[in-house]
């Protein structure tokens, strides 16, 4: 393969990619409806609307956007576009990380190239990604800086998973983990923690390889929970569950993209990297799996446990001026209030609880494109 060359952003450029389950309105179910739906959808949108692996669920990516409010005026219409296709074929776009009794035993491959040759590859290991996470992608000047901040942000990602805990079934049972999607992608290959790498020179040597050995058949093949993205010039973090509502999950990337540009002006003001070993993420990752934000999380530094809840709403309030400066503080206060409550997966749980039938409830979470107006800007750190 020829060098992977790293285009360059000079802002933090934002963008983000929604994996949305198609749901029959009648019986709640999976369906495999995306290749219907996706021959209906304009032209004009037709390029930010994707097959996914399996055909009961697709994947809908904004334009690229200088701010959080520029990303939810984006989806927002492309939702609406996508979800009026969907109700013509009884179908509505369901918000969570996993189905609660739909089996991915039962679910039809898209029938593509790529994706008959990956499950070819990894069998029942691919069989089982009927999973939907939340991608967010934040602009960045260099290939050397993208690697060296999805080192410095490995110690975050298990609060970005708690903050968006959103998948406690698993083929018709609650698994106790409150992201049991977390599970099934660390089962793949080159999934999980990226490996430490010293520069871009190193990541391009390592995805050569992977591609000369036939490890993988391209670059889109790495699903690490972080990684660098060359065409798009990005950092692109995908450790997320798939939140129950879009303002959520712009609440997310709003804290994503002001972690990333505080972790790149770190750099660039030579901030020295401490150390935080892969054993401690790990730890971290599996708490936040297990109990969300509830969990009790490894200082890296201390080596104590602290609540994830009160570790996440410090990091938001230190966050707070950069969220200022991104025109995102409202959008990261929301995070704020997501970390105070209850996740999505705990809500998830209540609601099949207190519904008549299992339709009930799975319909109530397929409308969480509805999105409220913006808020009005509140201060962070208050």
């Amino acid at each position: 393969m020829s060098a992977l060359k790293f285009n360059s952003n000079a802002e933090p450029t934002l963008g983000v990619e929604l994996e949305l389950a198609l749901v029959d309105t009648q019986t709640g179910a999976l369906s495999s409806a995306a290749p219907a739906i996706l021959a209906n959808i304009p032209e004009a949108i037709a390029g930010s609307v994707k097959p996914e692996l399996m055909q009961c669920y697709i994947e809908i990516n904004s334009g690229v956007c200088r701010t959080v409010d520029e990303v939810r005026g984006d989806l927002g219409a492309k939702l609406e576009i996508v979800e009026s296709v969907a109700d013509a074929e009884n179908v509505a776009l369901y918000w969570s990380a996993t189905h609660p009794f739909s089996r991915w035993q039962d679910q039809t491959p898209t029938q593509q190239t790529r994706y008959l040759r990956l499950l070819e590859t990894l069998q029942d290991m691919g069989r089982q990604l009927v999973t939907f996470g939340l991608h967010v992608h934040v602009g960045v000047d260099s290939g050397d800086k993208a690697v060296a901040i999805c080192d410095r942000i490995l110690r975050r990602l298990p609060l970005l998973l708690a903050l968006s805990a959103n998948s406690p079934w698993w083929n018709g049972r609650k698994t106790g983990l409150l992201s049991h999607r977390s599970k099934i992608m660390e089962g793949l290959p080159t999934a999980g923690l990226p490996p430490l790498m010293r520069n871009w020179s190193e990541y391009v040597w390592l995805v050569s390889h992977l591609e000369e050995t036939s490890f993988i058949h391209s670059i889109r093949d790495i699903w690490w929970t972080v990684r660098p993205h060359h065409n798009f010039g990005t950092v692109e973090v995908r450790v997320c569950d798939m939140p129950g509502s879009l303002d959520h999950a712009l609440a997310i990337a709003a804290l994503v993209q002001c972690l990333v540009t505080d972790l790149s002006d770190e750099i660039d003001a030579g901030t020295y990297q401490h150390d935080c070993h892969p054993m401690l993420v790990r730890q971290n990752l599996w708490r936040a799996e297990r109990f969300g934000l509830d969990a009790e999380l490894i200082d890296p530094f201390t080596h104590e446990a602290r609540p994830a809840r009160e570790t996440l709403g410090e990091l938001i309030a230190r966050l707070a001026p950069k969220a200022d400066a991104l025109g995102c503080l409202p959008h990261l206060q929301a995070a704020r209030e997501m970390a105070a409550g209850p996740t999505w997966a705990e809500m998830q749980l209540d609601s099949a609880r207190n519904a008549e039938t299992s339709t009930d409830h799975i319909l109530g979470m397929a409308a969480g494109s509805r999105i409220s107006p913006p808020a009005e800007s509140r201060a962070v750190g208050d």
